[in-house]
């Protein structure tokens, strides 16, 4: 595939996420529900290409299971959600309760929406939608592109953070699938990434 057909991917596959949010209601459900929702990760930074799945940080002065549930049970009304998964690490320096949801598209694809409803103060609080807004002030058209092509070009079934691109490509100089596979080798993960640009 060309860069201009991978961009033109991200930019279709980007306007999917967008349609989907629409169509589940997914941000006016949080609204509603009292808390403030960012779109993060890749889709705030025009990013997304072939892992179908969209990152919501969702925050509230008070966490409780309960109320984070019956948000929970709106969005499950919508019958294109498939499934969904909660972990609960309010007692973790996390302060959040984690939510994976399953959503199938007009196109019969399912994408994955976490929504990481966290705890207003904590140690997270705004720590990803800064790292959006870095990462979006650094960016130019080649070391987008890059990221890009690496994440259309690393195999389905590895899990790779997209922060393991971005920190590659903008702070080590990482160009190839090649060369992100060896820096991959010498910076093995141990949890959150913490790296802003």
């Amino acid at each position: 595939m060309t860069d201009k057909q991978i961009v033109e991917l991200s930019l279709q596959n980007q306007e999917r996420a967008h349609e989907l949010l629409r169509k589940t209601h997914i941000m006016e459900i949080l609204s509603e529900a009292g808390t403030d929702a960012h779109i993060v990760g890749s889709l705030a930074m025009g990013l997304l290409i072939n892992h179908l799945d969209i990152d919501i940080h969702v925050y509230s002065t008070d966490v409780t299971l309960q109320d984070s549930f019956a948000i929970m049970a709106k969005i499950a009304e919508n019958e294109s959600v498939i499934k969904i998964e909660c972990r609960n690490l309010l007692h973790t320096e996390e302060a959040c309760i984690e939510w994976h949801v399953w959503v199938k598209d007009d196109e019969d694809k399912t994408w994955q929406i976490d929504i990481i409803h966290i705890l207003r103060g904590s140690r997270y609080d705004g720590f990803f939608e800064r790292m959006a807004e870095r990462i979006n002030d650094v960016l130019t058209t080649e070391t987008r592109t890059t990221i890009l092509r690496l994440k259309y070009e690393t195999s389905g079934n590895e899990h790779v953070m997209g922060v393991e691109y971005y920190q590659a490509v903008l702070r080590d100089g990482i160009r190839t699938l090649g060369q992100f596979n060896k820096w991959r080798e010498l910076h093995k993960p141990n949890g959150i990434i913490e790296w802003i640009p």
